[in-house]
């Protein structure tokens, strides 16, 4: 099932209430700025309250809705009760048994912008795959603790998976990038409901018994990028080909927090977040956002951008947070 040029497929957020309601709220007016031909329907998943929710998670204010609404978003209800407060990012777990069951997905991160033609993406939604733009966040190879292989091996061989298969050979042994590990900004797949089902299966069996070679490892926050790997091997996906460059390139954008935005993104991604923020109605619920008041609207985000050359970043991603952070402009 390859996605042709204009053919359609759902596109899936989180939005709930405080700051991803507003980022929401830009990915869709940006969906709709950038790809105008989208055919396919956006579905923002909502949690709801109770289980594993204390409050109530829900988006807050009519102004927000009414937005999103005029944007042809569709918010739909889930139940958290694996992960919830305790653990945020188990909603995109939880949440993918609500999208249509059968239907191919496309599941982003919120806090991402649409900057090209999505609907023109070759996705092959029968073999999954999911973001490359990640450091060695996990594991954290201890002195005398065990390595990669033995890491990673225990988790395939928990859910009966190829390990081997996984292994990309052109990189030396016990070095990171050999290893299948992906950011879980997007992922996509044939049917959210198998999809989902095992994601939650092998993330609950990890939390609750992790392998002991994992005793040294913290999977907070690394547990959905810690199973994902998995789910998408047991579908017969992989690391995603040259057709897939436009997502994380040209096409879409996970900037993750506004100051590293301005710090990093191409001038693409700027004049497209403060494009599709501008319109009066956009602007009134934005700036209900402190980040979004200061960074985009009152020029703090320029001020962070004059401070970096994009040609010569600082390496890794801490030394950029640190240096805005020094200047006092750090927000999120």
């Amino acid at each position: 099932m390859t996605q042709k040029s204009g053919s359609s497929f759902n596109l899936a957020a989180i939005a709930q209430g405080g700051r991803l309601q507003y980022e929401a709220l830009l990915l869709a007016a940006s969906l709709r700025a950038c790809d105008p031909a989208f055919q396919g329907r956006l579905i923002l998943l909502e949690p709801q309250p109770g289980g594993a929710w204390p409050g109530d998670p829900r988006i807050r204010g009519e102004a927000t809705r009414a937005a999103l609404a005029r944007l042809g978003a569709e918010v739909v209800p889930f139940e958290a009760n694996h992960f919830g407060a305790a653990y945020p990012q188990g909603n995109k777990i939880e949440a993918l048994t609500a999208l249509p069951e059968g239907e191919p997905f496309l599941f982003l991160d919120s806090d991402t912008l649409i900057t090209g033609a999505l609907s023109d993406v070759p996705f092959n939604f029968d073999r999954p795959a999911a973001s490359m733009r990640r450091e060695a966040t996990w594991p954290e190879i201890e002195l005398y603790g065990p390595g990669y292989n033995a890491i990673w091996g225990a988790l395939y061989r928990r859910f009966g998976l190829d390990f081997a298969s996984s292994l990309d050979l052109s990189q030396p042994d016990e070095f990171w990038r050999r290893y299948l590990y992906f950011n879980a900004g997007w992922f996509f797949y044939r049917d959210p409901k198998a999809f989902g089902e095992r994601f939650l299966d092998y993330a609950l069996s990890v939390r609750n018994d992790p392998p002991e070679e994992l005793v040294c490892q913290s999977l907070d926050p690394w547990l959905d990028q810690i199973v994902l790997p998995l789910v998408i091997h047991s579908f017969g996906g992989g690391r995603p080909g040259p057709e897939l460059d436009g997502m994380d390139g040209g096409v879409t954008c996970h900037w993750r927090v506004l100051p590293l935005l301005y710090a990093r993104e191409c001038d693409r991604v700027v004049e497209v977040l403060e494009e599709v923020a501008a319109p009066n109605w956009i602007k009134k619920v934005l700036k209900e956002h402190e980040p979004f008041k200061r960074m985009v609207y009152q020029g703090r985000g320029r001020k962070v951008r004059e401070m970096f050359d994009r040609a010569d970043l600082p390496s890794p991603e801490q030394k950029i947070r640190n240096r805005i952070k020094a200047a006092k402009l750090w927000m999120r």
